[in-house]
């Protein structure tokens, strides 16, 4: 068989076979290692070889996918390995599953894996929560990391996904290998690179709400050292809402995302990377929120706005990667610089009336409002030879950031209507703010016997953060400010975090593992920005957040890889809880230290193949996620919101599906697939007093699928019987609702 990629894990060494089915790999250092082989239309298999100088032959049969469930292969890690032989809580899904499940946003996450639940504020932006561990400040819970590098924050976190080659999601902290903001788990996104040969692909989507989604790429070898590959993709669609005072729809999108991967082999051992990525958006209508659980249902995806605020989004981030995979050692270098321009070319309504009374105004030029982030990570780690009883990983990491942000709270002609003493007139804030960071970790796997492992690791950083605040006063018939409420104030502030892991791990036989462990992770702390609330003093230096895990799982195949159950119980303890508050009328965040949680949970993931080509596949998540200790604020009051329960948990997460797949014959080329999710979310909060409650509701997507060799059509749809629930809440009443029903049809080709 013919174009059958083959791989030596954690080496340089790929190839595809010949017309004969042959392969040949030559300079592999000697030792043991795991070799991956994959075809599309077969499941992807692994196999142990050794390299000892002699001449041998392997010959390997793969099964169709009718057949077999795929070995599946991650890099969590940060090392290639077969996910069910590494003793931690992951899901990782695939190209084919990514497009089977019609992910296209890391909005589209919740419910794939156990006690994931991800969601849209009302701009694009996303925000996580895994096992209850979440926050709705800039410095996310859950890192997200692209290609190798980390979405620094919410500000230059992409969130278009397309041109996939996996997804990994990792459950409960992970601290030691990843550091800041990995406290509840890791999301680990990887875009497909060029390899050998030369491929052509694209992808057209239409549906409702007008919806387009145009993607088309090229990936080739130049020569046999040099790799290129490109990306694009181009997205618009109408807004799901209707603005009363316009009669027009609101929310009105368009999007466009690059990626170029340029890749130079200079020996079997040494290879650079160089990547470019680019996410630029346009949104007619950011924010559209309803004020009220009652008002988003009594009169969904409608609203009644004077302001139509257009948010215009420009990230760009690059890479480069100098990677070694030697003998005695594997060296890895990332370098890797994001930046981040968020503006909005008209004000956003405050007030989400026809009133003109509160706006917010950002738009004082490229000077202001744009994030930058510079890091750097040095990982040595040992070879790839799985021969050795002892696997080791260490490095350290850098960064340095940037972010001055300059935005007014607008009182308008209307403003005396809401209890102004003034109108036309504007308060202006300016937080200028920079950090810096160093952090070393290091992680080993010892093999204590053939069926005893031991886990071991530390991580520790240091961070450093400035930051200087300005508050002005300005009429608008002036040019001018003419005075200032907050003096210009800068503070300086060091935080400091160690993170462990150590765990058991026990293999019952080759199919069968269990594992007990207990790791940390941390969310950087920070200085608050100024805001007019008297009680929330600006530059007040909050602490870093702590999560302990410790979690007993298991991991078994059975029926020769037709049947994958896996479960884990787990228990996570939240120090120093860091709650962010929305400060009105400017929409500032500020964040304090106060009080204690708990989360306990089970999780369950099941695959199956229940007969020649229809797979099953049930994710299930219970949370328990509470406060032990909650102080707050409240009517000039301090009250103790113990016992009440996490925001952004669901109590149950669950996603149910079946997938058939079917030849139809005709020389094996014309294949049939159908594919049906039932999606069920359990009861979940939105504010911290519990005042915002979604009751359970259900999801149900599905598509139809027929290809003829490399070329494919879909009919798809999400959310089909158009069920209504609030995805996102704010403290102050103000909710999102979920995106209604979408279908539509794609058309997809390779050649």
């Amino acid at each position: 068989m013919e174009n059958v990629r083959v791989h030596l894990l954690n080496t340089s060494f790929t190839t595809e076979t010949n017309t004969s089915g042959e392969f040949t790999f030559s300079q592999v250092p000697y030792g043991s290692y795991i070799l991956a082989i994959q075809k599309q239309g077969f499941a992807t298999t692994s196999q142990n070889i050794i390299v000892d100088g002699s001449t041998g032959t392997i010959e390997i049969e793969l099964q169709v996918k009718t057949n077999r469930l795929n070995d599946v292969l991650v890099t969590a890690q940060k090392r290639e390995e077969v996910v069910q032989e590494i003793p931690l809580s992951i899901t990782s899904l695939s190209y084919e599953a990514v497009k089977a499940r019609q992910i296209q946003n890391a909005n589209d996450l919740t419910a794939i894996a156990p006690n994931l639940y991800a969601s849209d504020p009302g701009d694009r932006r996303t925000v996580t929560s895994i096992r209850g561990i979440v926050s709705t400040s800039y410095d996310p819970a859950v890192a997200t990391y692209i290609d190798g590098v980390s979405q620094f924050n919410l500000d230059t976190y992409i969130t278009q996904l397309f041109d996939i080659e996996r997804i990994e999601v990792l459950r409960g902290p992970q601290g030691t290998l990843y550091g800041r903001n990995a406290m509840g788990g890791v999301i680990n996104i990887v875009t497909k690179k060029p390899e050998q040969g030369t491929s052509i692909f694209a992808e057209a989507t239409l549906g409702n709400y007008d919806r387009q989604r145009y993607m088309a790429g090229v990936r080739t070898s130049l020569g046999e050292k040099f790799y290129f590959g490109v990306a694009g993709l181009y997205e618009e669609r109408e807004g799901f809402y209707t603005n009363e005072f316009t009669g027009s729809s609101y929310d009105d999108q368009q999007n466009f995302s690059g990626n170029v991967y340029l890749q130079y082999i200079f020996s079997p051992t040494w290879n650079a990377t160089l990547n470019f990525k680019h996410f630029s958006a346009e949104n007619d209508g950011a924010f559209p929120l309803n004020m009220g659980i009652e008002a988003a249902f009594e009169d969904p995806y409608t609203l009644n706005q004077n302001e139509i605020s257009t948010m215009k989004d420009n990230t760009f981030n690059t890479s480069l990667v100098i990677d070694h995979k030697g003998k005695n050692l594997n060296f890895s270098s990332q370098t890797a610089y994001q930046q981040n321009y968020r503006y909005y070319e008209s004000p956003i309504d405050a007030d989400f009336s026809p009133l003109d009374a509160l706006s917010i105004i950002n738009d004082y030029g490229k000077d202001w409002n744009t994030v930058k982030v510079a890091t750097q990570e040095f990982r040595l780690s040992s070879p790839g030879r799985s021969d050795k009883n002892l696997e080791w990983t260490a490095g350290t990491y850098l960064f340095y950031q940037e972010s001055p942000v300059k935005q007014a709270t607008h009182f308008g002609e209307d403003a005396a209507l809401i209890g102004s003493e003034q109108t036309n007139y504007s308060l202006i804030n300016t937080t200028e703010s920079t950090g810096k960071g160093i952090a070393f970790f290091g992680q080993i796997n010892y093999r204590v016997t053939d069926d005893l492992g031991i886990i071991a690791g530390a991580r520790y950083d240091h961070e450093y953060k400035k930051q200087s605040v300005l508050g002005e006063y300005q009429l608008d018939s002036d040019t001018e400010p003419q005075f200032e409420y907050q003096p210009d104030s800068t503070a300086t502030a060091n935080f400091n975090a160690f993170s462990p892991k150590i765990g058991l791990t026990y293999d019952l036989s080759e199919e069968n593992l269990i594992f007990l462990t207990y790791s940390r992770g941390f969310r950087a702390g920070g200085l608050t920005p100024l805001s007019t609330d008297p009680s929330q003093p600006a530059l007040f230096e909050f602490q870093p957040e702590f999560s302990n895990n410790y979690e007993l799982g298991t991991k078994n195949s059975f029926l020769k890889n037709m049947l994958i159950v896996n479960a884990t119980l787990f228990y996570t303890e939240v120090t120093d809880v860091q709650v962010p508050t929305l400060i009105l009328p400017e929409g500032v965040i500020v964040t304090r230290n106060t009080g204690s949680l708990s989360s306990k949970g089970l999780e369950v993931e099941l695959r199956a193949l229940l007969s020649r080509g229809l797979e099953f596949s049930y994710n299930l998540g219970f949370t328990d996620a509470s406060y032990e200790s909650l102080l707050i604020a409240q009517d000039g009051n301090e009250v103790n919101l113990q016992e009440n329960k996490q925001i952004y948990t669901p109590e149950v997460t669950s996603m149910f599906a079946l997938q058939y797949n079917s030849n139809l014959g005709f020389g094996n080329n014309w294949n049939f697939r159908v594919r049906a999710e039932w999606k069920y979310l359990g009861e979940q909060y939105f504010d911290l007093a519990n005042n915002l409650r979604q009751e359970p509701y259900n999801l149900y997507n599905g598509n139809l699928g027929l290809s003829y060799k490399d070329v494919d059509l879909m009919i798809w749809g999400r959310n089909i019987f158009d069920t209504r629930y609030i995805s996102y809440g704010y403290n102050f009443g103000a909710v999102h609702l979920g995106n209604p029903a979408t279908y539509g049809v794609t058309l997809s080709f390779k050649i």
